[in-house]
């Protein structure tokens, strides 16, 4: 079990959608997930999702049609308060204001200066991801922007990640290593990516949650039989293979198979 995350890494992520009984059919059968029964309206009727019994996401009704079917990353933070002082003093905005959720933690949701939305989590009785890094489970987020420079300040400054520019390797890429780390590839958490030309203008900046698989090109062919599609076909890169894939209600979401599968 994955024990309490140090301030800066990702530690937990839920996708907001129209329909989670949908959401529950599709992930069940892609990443091999089981659910609980789902929290009351307390709490927004959150329904958790288990690889092996052990907890790695949740999916969550919209509360508003308005809402956008999306894919949210979390980063652990000791002090909601005060990461998100420093958002608002780095040049970013609060979406939700930090607010508890019973005993489970306090949360937050919070934009960057170009508007890529992320969430801040302190843990409480629930820290975050109880399996990791493992196929069916969360292994990697990137942030996709437009400023470089604007969003390696911001994010360096909110939590003091150090950054290594993967240039050569992947031209526009830059890892995030917690602080008090080596940066580079192999203490790495997550990442800025430079959209370029070739992207539309009208696609904000945004996060893109990663989950691990064991077949790439087998994970793209089950999304697609299960309503969903293929926005990013597989391609191999000195990381592993990926793929970037939509779910059956439009969540953006990609797949990463390790090298070594």
């Amino acid at each position: 079990m994955v024990a309490a995350y140090a301030e800066g890494v990702p530690c937990w992520a839920d996708a907001l959608l129209p329909d989670v009984e949908a959401g529950k059919r599709f992930y069940g059968e892609l990443f091999g997930w089981t659910f609980d029964e789902g929290a009351g309206p307390e709490y927004g009727h959150y329904a958790q999702a288990y690889k092996d019994s052990r907890a790695v996401a949740a999916l969550a009704p919209k509360q508003d049609g308005r809402m956008p079917t999306v894919w949210n990353v979390y980063f652990a933070t000791p002090d909601a308060p005060a990461t998100a002082r420093r958002i608002k003093s780095a040049g970013g905005q609060l979406v939700m204001e930090p607010m508890p959720v019973g005993p489970f933690g306090t949360m937050a949701l919070a934009a960057d200066p170009e508007g890529a939305v992320f969430g801040l989590w302190q843990g409480g009785t629930h820290e975050g991801f109880e399996k990791a890094g493992e196929p069916g489970a969360f292994c990697w987020t990137e942030v996709n922007v437009r400023d470089a420079a604007r969003a390696d300040a911001f994010y360096e400054k909110v939590f003091g990640f150090k950054g290594f520019d993967l240039d050569g390797v992947i031209d526009g890429f830059r890892t995030w290593s917690p602080a008090g780390t080596e940066a580079g590839p192999d203490t790495s958490v997550g990442g800025r990516q430079i959209m370029g030309a070739d992207v539309p203008a009208v696609l904000p900046a945004h996060f893109l949650v990663y989950f691990a698989v064991a077949d790439c090109d087998e994970a793209a062919r089950t999304a697609e039989r299960l309503g969903g599609r293929v926005q990013s076909p597989p391609v191999d890169i000195p990381y592993g293979r990926i793929a970037t894939l939509v779910d059956n209600q439009g969540a953006v979401f990609a797949v990463l198979q390790d090298p070594a599968e």
